[in-house]
């Protein structure tokens, strides 16, 4: 008998939350990139203009994970004026071993969100300074809470600045982090004045034109970027690669839809220039920070095995809790031709 989970984002977000586990699941995905055969696929991108929508499919198959995912994200940015989230989306996890259908994961982006997190907690632990203790993000959506979240796991902040084009965005999201978190939060609308002084700076906004410029960033600081999950979007400017160490999450993708491809497009960097990924820093076959002093910087545009990672320990967590449904769908028709 075929049974299969069917788990809504209430039972999701019961199951599986932003702790050190996630982001171990999650960097345990970006070392496999690395060191195993893993088969990730290029994105499919579909774009639906007339209604401001985008629909990207990512999927990885990951050596040592039981299942695969197929993720179906969109993003339709007029929805809010029609109160409806921008954000939704769902997963679909199969058998590694025989390719049936295991669960539908009915997050609703949930899960994209905790992985996107996660995963700049993996970059932080691995490319910014042990004792970095002061974050700033630029944004103010839920991402942005979500990355100051993840640093928290990973690295003492005992201090935030909030930078983001709504200052009353910013102010409410500093406000309310302070008061649920008990850390000194604040907003500030410079973002130049913002960066000054930071440990930890991390973009989260779909800005299409530069929001951080290079001449900003001080020696010993971490970037890590990720709202360039598009090719016209881009929030760092260029100048960046001339100071940093760059690390990206998939380079044959940031080479086309991530702050690389930017670089690439206006000359900085060169169309074939090697870069690490991150999963070679966190496997240890590439160097990450050497020096106090260094300047790092992570572009993650988001992959598919963020997806297969996060979907396996989702179905794990809830089927220890026995939440979801389960629904016998046996096939008794015969085989396709």
């Amino acid at each position: 008998m075929r049974r299969i989970s069917i788990l809504t984002e209430k039972d999701l977000r019961a199951a599986v939350k932003l702790d050190v586990s996630a982001v171990d699941c999650v960097e345990q995905a970006f070392a496999a990139l690395s060191t195993k055969s893993v088969a990730m696929p290029p994105i499919l991108r579909l774009d639906i203009p007339e209604f401001r929508g985008e629909v990207d499919v990512k999927t990885a198959y990951v050596p040592g994970f039981e299942g695969f995912a197929v993720k179906v994200s969109p993003g339709f940015f007029n929805n809010p004026s029609l109160g409806l989230p921008s954000l939704n989306g769902l997963m679909i996890l199969f058998s590694a071993r025989t390719g049936l259908v295991e669960a539908l994961l009915l997050d609703n982006g949930y899960l994209t969100d905790l992985r996107t997190a996660a995963a700049g907690a993996v970059a932080a632990r691995h490319l910014s300074r042990p004792e970095s203790s002061v974050a700033t993000i630029f944004g103010a959506g839920m991402q942005a809470r979500l990355q100051l979240e993840a640093l928290l796991l990973v690295r003492p902040i005992g201090s935030a600045r909030i930078w983001a084009r709504d200052p009353a965005k910013a102010r409410k999201l500093a406000a309310d982090f302070s008061r649920q978190r008990s850390i000194d939060v604040i907003a500030i609308d410079d973002p130049r004045e913002a960066v000054r002084g930071a440990d930890i700076v991390v973009t989260t906004t779909p800005a299409e034109t530069p929001i951080l410029v290079a001449d900003w960033l001080e020696a010993g600081q971490h970037l890590t970027a990720m709202g360039s999950d598009a090719e016209h979007k881009n929030e760092i400017d260029p100048d960046v690669f001339t100071r940093a160490l760059y690390v990206g999450d998939r380079i044959t993708q940031t080479r086309v839809l991530g702050e690389l491809h930017h670089a690439i497009k206006v000359g900085r960097v060169a169309p074939d220039q090697e870069f690490a990924e991150l999963g070679d820093v966190v496997a240890g076959k590439a160097r990450g920070r050497t020096s106090v002093h260094e300047i790092t910087f992570a572009d993650l545009t988001g992959t598919g095995v963020q997806d297969t990672a996060i979907a396996n320990l989702a179905l794990a967590r809830a089927k220890a809790l026995g939440s979801g449904q389960i629904i016998d769908n046996d096939r008794n028709t015969g085989d396709a031709a």
